[in-house]
Parts: C-alpha cells; structure tokens; sequence
C-alpha cells in the first residue's frame, strides 16, 4: 500500500520546507499556510521517497522538506504519472499538472549540494477536492 511518509510546508518560496505531521488541503488553492498555494497549476509539489533515498545514497544529506517538496509519497512511482491522473492523499484529491520543473534560481540545496532532483523527479498538483492529509495515510491513484 502506498502512504505518505511526509508533509512539508514553509511561509516563503525558495526555501526548505519544515516537515509537520498533517495538513489541511483547500480546494483550488493548496495547502494552508504554504508559500506555494494560491489559484495555479502548482499549487502541492509530490516527491517520491525513492528519489530522496537514492539522493541521499549519493552523498545528498538531505531530510523532508529540503527540495521544498509538499508530499513525500512511498510506493507510487510519481514522477511517471502522466499530467492529468488524479491520486486520492488523505481526504484530498489531487490532479498531477506538471512533471519537473525548470529552476530560475539555484534553491539552498543547489548551493549546497551542487545539484537538485525537482527539475526532473518533482511532480506538481492542483487540489481538486480539499481535506486533511497526514502522515501515514494511503496514497492510491484514481
């Protein structure tokens, strides 16, 4: 079964995120109190936990929340989902809107680590139908 093993959040863009353990999703905006939500197309960044380990297998050192990412997700390959596939995280459904993006200025992993993996692993969502999402509830997609 797929689960959420982590929720992150921060009150400014370009910055590591603070893991906490639930979060309440609005629909059509994101998660509350993060930097990131607002009426767009990336309004909850997805990261698969894979992605962190083998990153941090190479020397990453980096914990949740280091690549800004919202929702890290173990057991579902997320960074292969096509834009459009709907993944139920908690009570929230979510749509998947854009696999990787492109960094206009290097984040404080970048500075510190020489490289990133959210330009090509990290998936973005909108919230289609809002709730509450913690860790350890299922992920499955819809």
């Amino acid at each position: 079964m797929a689960k959420v093993v982590a929720i992150c959040t921060s009150p400014k863009k370009g910055t590591v995120k603070n893991k906490v353990e639930d979060a309440i999703l609005i629909e059509d905006f994101g998660i509350k109190d993060d930097a990131h939500a607002g009426k767009w197309h990336r309004q909850v960044s997805l990261l698969e936990l894979k992605k962190i380990d083998e990153f941090n297998r190479q020397g990453g050192n980096v914990k949740f929340g280091d690549f800004g990412e919202n929702i890290v997700i173990d057991g579902i390959e997320v960074d292969k989902l096509p834009v459009g596939q709907k993944i139920k995280v908690g009570e929230a459904i979510l749509e998947i809107t854009q696999i990787g993006k492109k960094c206009h200025n290097e984040c404080e992993i970048f500075h510190r680590v020489g490289k990133c993996i959210m330009p090509i692993y990290g998936v973005f969502s909108k919230v289609l139908k809002g709730g509450k999402v913690a860790i350890n509830d299922k992920a499955e997609l819809i």
